[in-house]
This record gives C-alpha cells, structure tokens and sequence, in this order.
C-alpha cells in the first residue's frame, strides 16, 4: 500500500479552522460523530497497579472505571465520550488482556448507547512495546509480533478506533538532545520516526479496517513531547524553548504519515503538532492541555491547542478516590465541561472568537505555543506541503519555518526571549539552512556519523543496509 503524501493544503485559509468542526469527519460505532460539528469529550484512566497481575481481577477493574464514567456521562447530561485505554505492557504483550478488556468496555458502550442514547466509541491505544536492542529488533523482533497481534486483539473486540505512539528514532532523538545536537533531532524526528511509521501505519490499517475500527493516528510523544518536557517551564534552561518549538514543527512532518497510510483521526491526544496536521489533511484531532490534562503533565500551552480540537482529552490519571469521586469522573467531569463551553460557542455562532481567546493567552507566552497557533501552524503546514514528497525536506523545511515564525515574533517586539534563547535559535537556524538538500546525502551522512557512536542505533531498524 502506497502512502498519499500531501502537497497541497485541504484548508484554504487559517481562519477556516476551528474546533469540533473538520473537513473530514470521522464516524465511529455507537453513535459518535467526530469533527462534525461539536467537540466530544475523552477520559483516559490508568489502571491502578497490581490489578494487571491476574487477567480476571484487571477485566473487573476496566469494567469498573468505565460504568464510572458512564454513569457520571447521565448525570451531568452529556450526550458523547470517548473512552481510550492507554494500554499498559500486559495488554500489547498478551492478546487475552488486550481483547478481554476491550470486549468488555465495548460491552458497556453498546449497552449505555441502546438503553440511553448516550454516544459511545471506545479506543484503544497500543502499546509500541518494540526494542531496537532485541533480535530482529524494531520489525522483526518477538514485541514488534505482540504489537501487531494487539491492534488485531482490540479491533475484533469491536473498538471504535485505535492508536499508537510509535517511537521509531527515539534512540537518535534521546542522544541528541542530551548534546543539543538539532541535527541528530531532525534526523531521529523527521527521518528515522517518518521511516519507522511508513513502515508501521500500513499494517495497522490492514489489519484494523477490516473489522470496521476506525485507524485515528499516532503522536510523537517519544520524540517532540521529549524535548518540550526537558524544556520545561519558563525558568527552565535545560533545552532552550527555541528549539523545542523547532522539533515540534519537525514532528508534524512525522506524525503526517500516519493519516497518508491511511489513518482517519481523531488524532491521538498527545500529539501537540496536531494543529500543523489538521491545517494540511483536515482531519478531525484529539488534543490535551494542561487546563484538562493537569493530572499528568504541566505545559505552557495551558489552553491554545483547544482552539482547534475535535476531542477534548485528560491525560492518563492513575485510578484512585478524591473528594468529588474517582478520577475516572472527575476527570470525565473536566473533560465534558470544557467540550461544553466548546459546544455552546458553535451553536451560538461564536466559536472563531472562543477560538481567538484560548490562541491568544498562549500564544507569546512561549516559542512553542507560538508556532502551534492555528495561524502559524497553517504556515507550518505550507511549508510542509511545499516539499510533501520528500520526508527529510519537509521536516527541515518545517523547522525551518517555525524559526522563521519565532525571529518575527519577536522582532516584532511580540515575543520575548533571552539571549541564550536568541542565541539557541539562530545557530539552529544556521545549522538547518547549512544541511543539504538531498535527502539520501542527509541520510548517509547521518548514518555514518551515528551508526557505532549511538546505543542502540541500527540502520536496519529503518529498512536501510547496516554497516
């Protein structure tokens, strides 16, 4: 199966996008339309450790959780949620714990949705489990098998759609941030991670579609959401913010592929280079921030990416008590009030001014809110699509671009940034302009100067010839 690779814009214009409404909506069992018009909420709940350990007890437990959430969805009235089960090793690495849990959720999807109309679809996320160190190692190797056996498990359980984020490059990603070598970042992103998921996404649209289970899309969490982390908050200086904003440009070169092998969305929720992917397909998109997604993980982007999203989701949250009941409905609780907020602006007609407000207060706070505003992420997107064809052109070009955003900005006297940040973004820029244009030279260039020196690193891994 060959990929569609983009080279024009779906979106004609930045101010055409908006959340709970995509060009192409994603219809899922259970009576949940996505990007049609209205966002859903989604709840994402961790099984609390220990009940992994005897297949029953961790059935039980998942079934618990979801009635939770189910029944909170009746009492405030909401009309949709979407329920994904990030999967913990067990359920990728045995295919009983991936379909028994799954069968049951979608048990109780079908049951709320024919007793009460509630609107229902069910995903899973897949465990990439792979290592690049076993035999066989990224595409040969005995995790990659259970991996594929799990995206089958869940599928014929009847999901509505599944998920995964994949971590091809992470091993150059991880080396190379650690020595602020943005080479190695464009490398182990746009290049390895793009390889990695043109050689995954096919398969798993194989095997899923013909169960009728929607393929939504993959995240580079191992990779961009990396370096954001490590970037940390405004007094942070271990990663300059620059160059983080840069990788996220790199990574929605990367997780485009995912929708070119055929994935539908909602994009996964983790993804914050989503905007730049829903502004070229105009695919629907899940998205978390820190205003519903606190529970894991703090950000600068407290707010900005819901002007954009399709489906508004927690991060995981590990299932215990607090004073307004479990996590799984207090979090649902979070979830679905901000769907509403979302919901009532599109029926009253003013979703571009909600859509401008939650941009706005993020969007000079930090270089990485900046370039994932919807604007710029459309000017990202273009840049993208200008070199579609060629994985390792358009990541370059995509970091590139943001740079170019940044360096506006804050000439602009828009953006502050500290010296060393100022420092950090041209010598990136200059570093990126430098590269050459030739995307098979990069690539041997790179392997040559990686492959002995990175743990881990082996070009087989990505289908090219080893050393």
């Amino acid at each position: 199966m060959g990929l569609r690779r983009y080279t024009r814009m779906e979106y004609k214009s930045p101010d055409d996008i908006v959340f709970g409404k995509a060009l192409y909506p994603v219809y899922e069992r259970f009576g949940v339309q996505i990007g049609a018009g209205f966002v859903v909420p989604e709840i994402k709940v961790a099984p609390h450790a220990g009940t992994e350990k005897e297949l029953k007890t961790f059935v039980e437990h998942h079934k618990q959780f979801t009635k939770e959430i189910l029944d909170l969805c009746l009492q405030l009235g909401f009309k949709h949620i979407m329920i994904e089960q990030e999967h913990v090793f067990q359920q990728t690495w045995n295919k009983d714990y991936a379909y028994e849990t799954a069968h049951a959720q979608v048990e109780l999807a079908e049951k709320y949705y024919t007793e009460y109309g509630l609107g229902v679809t069910i995903r899973h996320t897949i465990g990439d489990i792979r290592k690049v160190e076993e035999p066989g190692g990224l595409r040969e190797g005995e995790h990659a098998r259970h991996m594929f056996e799990a995206f089958e498990a869940c599928a014929s359980a009847g999901v509505g759609d599944v998920a995964i984020e994949t971590t091809g490059g992470k091993e150059i990603l991880d080396w190379a941030v650690a020595r602020g070598d943005v080479k190695g970042i464009l490398f182990g992103i746009g290049v390895c991670g793009s390889e990695d998921m043109a050689w995954v996404w096919p398969q798993i649209v194989k095997i899923v579609t013909k169960y009728g289970t929607v393929p939504a899309g993959d995240t580079n969490c191992s990779g961009a959401n990396t370096v954001m982390f490590l970037a940390g908050g405004l007094m942070d200086r271990e990663v300059a913010h620059t160059v983080a904003a840069m990788a996220r440009a790199i990574a929605g070169a990367r997780s485009l592929v995912a929708v070119e092998a055929g994935a539908l969305g909602p994009l996964k929720d983790c993804g914050y280079e989503n905007p730049i992917i829903k502004a070229i397909t105009g695919v629907p998109v899940c998205i978390e921030c820190t205003s519903i997604c606190a529970c894991a993980h703090i950000d600068v982007m407290g707010n900005l990416n819901r002007a954009v999203g399709d489906v508004y989701s927690n991060e995981s949250v590990d299932y215990h008590q607090e004073f307004g009941g479990s996590t799984a409905e207090v979090w649902t609780a979070v979830t679905g009030n901000a769907a509403a907020l979302a919901n009532v602006a599109l029926q009253a007609g003013q979703e571009k001014t909600l859509r401008d407000l939650l941009t706005l207060s993020d969007k000079y706070r930090d270089p990485q809110g900046l370039i994932l505003a919807y604007d710029n992420a459309y000017r990202i997107g273009k840049a993208i699509t200008e070199y579609g064809k060629d994985p390792y052109l358009r990541a370059k070009y995509a970091a590139i671009e943001a740079g170019k955003i940044i360096l506006e900005a804050y000439e602009a006297k828009k953006i502050a940034l500290t010296r060393w940040e100022l420092d950090s973004l041209n010598k990136a820029l200059e570093i990126f302009n430098a590269l050459p244009d030739d995307g098979e030279k990069f690539k041997e260039e790179c392997i040559k100067e990686y492959y002995g020196k990175v743990p881990g690193f082996d070009p087989k891994n990505y289908g090219w010839a080893g050393k």
